[in-house]
């Protein structure tokens, strides 16, 4: 399997670990069975034997902006606990909300350049939509793992410095079949070296998009 240029991994303050202080790489290719790439599909790791003590910070900003009539990035990954930015980056008005269980909110009207925050203290998955603009969707993935990555645009996700031993492979899309639309399976981390996976998944056919999209 080819290599990949390493993702940045969180930056973890004050986590302890009840596992070997040995560390991998595990490096996922994700595809649809047609072998086309999966991108915005998130990878979590859930080492066994892992205690995590203090917030877990990723390096990436916690910002869903709204410009071009579109929300930006489709796909976030987020801690729990995490405040995330709503700025508006349009020339008009917008009205997001979400209706997910974990966390339902609405941020009413809003002009360019202003910017509104929510805060996001449980895990799971954020639906977003605009109740102006229909064709405006996008995810929050919610997270109480340091060991997260979303696949990139030929569906590569590295994650490194994982301890070695038995974990709990999650891997979400917004359109995976199947409940909550994950997958997960066991997996072992090496103690050096690199874990290489492919991973092929069903999804549905994403939305049509009009608009400014």
């Amino acid at each position: 399997m080819r290599k990949f240029a390493p993702a940045t991994l969180a930056v973890i303050l004050g986590l302890s670990l009840a596992a070997p202080s040995r560390a991998g790489v595990l490096s996922v290719m994700l595809t649809t069975p047609q072998g086309r790439p999966a991108p915005n599909a998130v990878v979590t790791v859930r080492p066994q034997g892992l205690v995590a003590h203090g917030p877990i910070r990723f390096p990436w900003p916690y910002r869903m902006a709204q410009k071009d009539m579109q929300f930006l990035p489709y796909v976030l990954i987020v801690p729990v606990g995490a405040e995330v930015a709503f700025p508006n980056q349009d020339p008009f008005k917008h009205h997001v909300y979400s209706f997910s269980a974990s966390k339902p909110f609405e941020l009413k009207l809003y002009s360019r350049d202003e910017t509104r925050t929510v805060r996001f203290d449980r895990t799971g998955v954020i639906s977003l939509g605009c109740n102006i603009h229909d064709d405006m969707t996008a995810f929050i993935r919610v997270v109480d793992t340091p060991f997260a990555i979303k696949s990139g645009a030929r569906g590569e996700a590295e994650i490194r410095d994982i301890p070695a031993g038995p974990a709990i492979l999650t891997v979400w899309h917004p359109f995976q079949k199947g409940r909550g639309g994950e997958t997960t399976r066991q997996i072992s981390i090496p103690a050096s070296g690199a874990l290489n996976l492919a991973i092929a998944l069903d999804l549905r056919a994403a939305p049509l998009r009009r608009g400014g999209y």
